[in-house]
């Protein structure tokens, strides 16, 4: 189970999903309305907790590719003295910088999280300000900028890296929390990535931390509803909702109120994880979709490489249903499935040979399915087109095209 507390509230599963509010000093930023003054900036804190909300991000660069650089001192003098307004607020405040000496300030100044969108990787000096402080941390995927990852396995790749390299070198584990990088933060990042991250959530569980979803009003929603920011309300609350019920722990966003209606409605739509303990004895049920997170389980746990890679087959399971072969043939696909250890459901007239053609229903690992596959695609009557159709089934399970556009 994920269950953590962070600068003094707690998060996880069997917690409210909490809510960010975002304070956004950033004139570049690409939603001009969200942006508040700086002698405005406890009112806005203050009104957002009124409003529910956990947690107040303070950021003032915009991050957005598109806009105005600033400078880094730019970026501190509006920054520092806004942290200032907020020390004595009643929730944690993070700060939402890249670079180290700003978020060491921001720190000293009463700020309790650092939100570091390029996940420690533009500012080699952040780990180091992290350790020093002890504080918890927000990291988003990225590579080489932030937010590049294009696609869910690229996205657990990069967060995979990111949370192994913040063990070592000494970040405390039960400090991270971790961002999936929704968004256009390059050119790269179509619409359907953001759809198939927010649809595929779930996954970044086998990480056990903590999961942050920023959806405000990001570009992918204007893309779908042809609007812009200031009118992509409606849309942010509805893939909230989604991101909720597939497992975000931590909503970012600019409209409090509404996001905490949507969110308390979508967390009483999710499902508990099934998972029980006794002493110190756990036990948590998993559900693995794509066979490398199943290799990453096994990884953390200790396995090696080469027994991860061979067992990881076995961690997904599919069940097919086939519809309308022959008999014989689906009594050949049975037997075969059999003899891998995977089953076949067939009506009573198929062993009977009473009726001609059939449906069945095929239960087994991605390793069995994948062994049917090249078995009988080398054997007799339609068996081939069979072979062929469930390859292109399993290939259109893992495409992002196909199953978000």
């Amino acid at each position: 189970m994920i269950e953590k507390t962070i600068a003094g509230l707690k998060v996880g599963d069997n917690q409210p999903v909490r809510v960010m509010g975002v304070i956004n000093l950033s004139h570049e930023s690409f939603y001009s309305d969200s942006v508040v003054k700086a002698d405005s900036v406890l009112d806005a804190a203050l009104n957002m907790i009124e409003e529910g909300a956990d947690l107040i991000d303070v950021g003032a660069r915009s991050t957005w590719p598109p806009a105005q650089k600033i400078s880094k001192e730019d970026e501190r003098s509006r920054l520092i003295p806004a942290i200032k307004q907020l020390q004595d607020i009643s929730v944690p405040v993070s700060i939402d910088t890249m670079f180290s000496d700003i978020a060491d300030e921001a720190l000293v100044a009463g700020a309790d999280i650092i939100n570091d969108v390029s996940g420690f990787t533009n500012d080699p000096g952040m780990v180091e300000t992290a350790r020093e402080h002890s504080c918890p941390v927000i990291l988003m995927a990225s590579n080489n900028v932030p937010g590049d990852p294009v696609g869910m396995d690229a996205v657990m790749s990069s967060l995979g890296r990111i949370i192994s390299q913040a063990d070592e070198i000494g970040i405390d584990k039960d400090n991270i929390i971790i961002d999936p990088a929704i968004g256009k933060w390059t050119p790269l990042k179509l619409p359907i990535y953001d759809y198939e991250t927010i649809d595929s959530l779930g996954r970044l569980r086998i990480f056990g931390k903590p999961i942050l979803a920023a959806i405000s009003r990001k570009s992918f929603i204007g893309e779908t509803l042809g609007k812009p920011a200031g009118e992509r309300l409606y849309g942010s609350l509805a893939a909230t909702a989604i991101a909720v019920r597939n497992g975000a722990h931590i909503i970012r966003t600019h409209d409090v109120a509404p996001t905490v209606d949507a969110v308390r409605v979508a967390e009483h739509a999710r499902t508990r994880i099934p998972a029980a303990s006794s002493g110190d004895i756990e036990v948590e049920l998993l559900d693995i979709r794509v066979q490398e997170d199943g290799a990453r389980v096994m990884s953390s746990i200790g396995v090696t490489p080469e027994g991860s890679q061979v067992m990881k087959k076995k961690t997904v399971l599919y069940n097919i249903l086939l519809k309308n072969v022959t008999t014989t043939e689906a009594l050949i696909i049975k037997q075969e499935m059999l003899s891998r250890g995977g089953d076949a459901a067939l009506p009573r007239e198929a062993v009977s040979h009473e009726a001609k053609n059939v449906d069945l229903m095929i239960t087994g690992t991605s390793l069995q399915i994948e062994r049917l596959i090249r078995k009988i695609s080398h054997q007799v009557r339609e068996l081939p087109k069979i072979a062929f159709l469930l390859d292109e089934l399993i290939k259109k399970n893992h495409d992002a095209v196909f199953k978000y556009t």
